[in-house]
């Protein structure tokens, strides 16, 4: 028998509190304590790639803004074309210099968006100005929308999966179909025609009433954002007035989102319900009520966040209908207003704005999912 063996008789010598203190001596973890580690590694990892990637969506979405522009001709001659003589135009696009090679023209719009430029419209007003003062109202308008979208779809996809296959989910269904695709603009239109029109229940269009705008005009500090302003003007009249103007543009926009909803709710929750772990929930004698909300419902969410937050995004891009449709003068507008003048750098600058934005609500989501959701891998 050798030295370091032990004979029959041969008590060994207790090791379960020697061995973690010689486990993080040498920097060994603790068994769980390495999973956990690799995981925030691999989520820090896959943040950092994300954001770096927010500025090459942007740059790429940029870019293909200004050539599409540029393959209309230039800006000063789509817009004033018919209006100036030929040495006119010649002296605006000096000025502006869009004489000049069109990679050198690439470089100075990338440049300035670096530097948070994003041009001047053709009245010489800075974009940046622009979506400042608008880009609340399209935020406040987006803010009513989901608010909508929210209190109809959550809802009734919920009640669709617990009636499944009822008349009243094939309803909801339809429902939801429609909402989904009929056009903005015809759903705005339809509920002027009925609320303001037929009814006159609610105002036609504007974010408030004239007197109310120029009322809100001298508050200060002023956000642009019509609801905040009124509260600080201090008027309840005031604050009624702008809720009755939010009502028919919030109900257009929402219903958009309500659809998709309803729908992704609707098919994550009966998913959800047919799993293991919700059949052992019914099998310790919990009512269904509990089932559905405490064991069910939390985890159809997770999945749905990620198309949320995309919608919220996508509002954009039906907020220009809508606000066209209300006259509700935001971003949407204001980008219609330009691409009727035929401005296009401010046109382009809008947009290069709107893709800036859409990539960082990409990130907000991608973050969120990782974070709430255990199963998802890096």
């Amino acid at each position: 028998m050798t030295s370091g063996e032990a004979g029959p008789g041969t008590i060994a010598a207790p090791e379960t509190k020697q061995a973690p203190a010689r486990a993080r001596r040498f920097g060994v973890p603790r068994p769980g304590k390495g999973r956990s580690d690799s995981r925030q590694l691999a989520l820090l990892r896959y943040l950092g790639v994300r954001l770096l990637l927010i500025p090459v969506t942007a740059w790429i979405l940029a870019t293909v803004v200004f050539f599409l522009m540029r393959v209309a001709g230039d800006p000063i001659s789509a817009a004033m074309g018919g209006r100036m003589t030929q040495e006119q135009i010649e002296i605006r696009k000096e000025a502006a210099g869009l004489n000049r090679p069109i990679l050198s023209q690439y470089w100075d719009y990338i440049s300035g968006l670096l530097r948070g430029d994003f041009g001047r419209s053709q009245d010489n007003r800075q974009i940046s100005d622009v979506i400042t003062t608008y880009g609340a109202a399209s935020l406040e308008l987006m803010f009513w929308a989901l608010i909508v979208a929210f209190a109809v779809g959550i809802p009734l996809g919920r009640y669709a999966a617990t009636h499944r296959d009822s008349v009243s989910d094939t309803g909801l269904r339809l429902f939801a179909i429609l909402a989904y695709a009929a056009p903005v603009f015809f759903v705005g239109l339809l509920l002027k025609l009925i609320f303001a029109v037929k009814l006159g229940w609610l105002p036609v269009a504007g974010r408030a009433s004239t007197n109310v705008e120029l009322q809100l005009q001298h508050v200060s500090p002023k956000t642009n954002i019509m609801l905040i302003d009124g509260f600080l003007y201090g008027d309840t009249g005031n604050i009624i007035d702008v809720l009755k103007h939010a009502v028919l543009p919030a109900i257009a926009l929402g219903l958009l989102t309500a659809g998709i909803f309803l729908r992704l709710v609707r098919i994550n929750l009966i998913q959800t319900l047919r799993s293991d772990y919700v059949d052992a929930a019914r099998a310790r004698g919990l009512s269904r009520r509990v089932v559905t909300g405490r064991h069910a419902f939390r985890n159809a969410m997770i999945p749905i966040v990620t198309v949320m937050g995309m919608q919220i995004a996508m509002m954009l891009g039906g907020a220009v209908l809508t606000e066209t449709t209300f006259e509700w003068k935001g971003l949407g507008y204001q980008l219609a207003t330009y691409l009727g003048a035929r401005d296009f750098v401010a046109v382009q600058g809008i947009v290069a704005f709107i893709a800036i934005f859409i990539a960082l609500m990409s990130f907000l989501v991608d973050t969120l999912v990782a974070l709430i959701d255990p199963r998802v891998r890096f």
